[in-house]
């Protein structure tokens, strides 16, 4: 419709008493067409990341399935006898002692000392040892351990418990496997005192604990043990120095096994 045209139209309106309302679009200010209806919403994008690992709940162990609190002596234990640690001392049964259920390991100037191990072994499980050991000579280390079934060196070691210092002040947890170095971990704790050592072994993990603590883990399933393992206490023998050794010592009180449910 041409200007003019409109100009007609409002007269003829106005000659009949009608008001008339103009409404006037500007150029570029026309509606524009809605987005099509199957047109995707616009999504703004969140930055994620991993969740933090979860712990595994806590083992139920349940009852210990074989304990020792050594009140009927040594009936439960194998004793060693013959070379000491590595070919260096000797091991004797009768450096190892019960007295008022309590069993006492001793390591002489000579380096006769005590070793002894514990049946049967299993794959996986809990173990437990009530342990002190007095201030000792530097050669003297207090070990409490799980071996292999297999008697194999190649097939692992836990050492759950190694006293190296000879304060007691700091004890130390190895995993040796094959030919690589062992996984490691130290705490520092009074172990003249009496504490309960604990070690837990699942296909996941290999966690350490000290009075119910945990101060050592590790989920590095290529180094865990291969098969069955077993317990055994030793006070081990390491000649240092030129000067005389001193008599040492290490206690045990207690030794639970649990086995892992399921």
């Amino acid at each position: 419709m041409t200007v003019d045209e409109i100009e007609d139209l409002i007269r003829r309106y106005l000659s009949t008493g009608i008001a008339v309302v103009l409404i006037v679009f500007a150029p570029g200010t026309g509606a524009t067409d809605p987005a099509p209806r199957d047109a995707p919403p616009t999504a703004t994008a969140t930055p994620t990341r991993d969740p933090a690992p979860v712990d595994p709940a806590p083992v139920d162990w349940g009852t210990p399935a074989q304990e020792d609190d050594f009140s009927s002596g040594l009936a439960q234990w194998e004793l060693y006898d013959g070379p000491g640690h590595a070919g260096r001392g000797m091991r004797s049964p009768s450096a190892a002692t019960v007295e008022d259920g309590v069993l006492t390991l001793t390591g002489d100037a000579e380096g006769t000392t005590a070793g002894m191990c514990w049946s049967p072994g299993q794959r996986y499980g809990r173990w437990e040892a009530r342990v002190r050991a007095p201030v000792s000579d530097p050669s003297y280390d207090a070990v409490v351990l799980l071996w292999p079934d297999s008697g194999d060196p190649a097939d692992g070691e836990i050492d759950v418990v190694e006293m190296q210092d000879p304060t007691r002040q700091r004890t130390g947890f190895f995993l040796h496997h094959g030919d690589g170095p062992p996984v490691t971990g130290e705490v520092e704790i009074d172990a003249t005192q009496w504490h309960d050592w604990a070690v837990e072994w699942t296909p996941e993990a290999i966690t350490a604990s000290v009075d119910g603590e945990q101060w050592f883990r590790t989920t590095d399933t290529g180094a865990f043990p291969p098969g069955p393992m077993h317990l055994c206490v030793q006070l081990d023998w390491f000649p240092e120095g030129t000067g005389e050794v001193r008599a040492s010592s290490m206690q045990v009180d207690r030794v639970a096994r649990y086995a892992l449910p399921g």
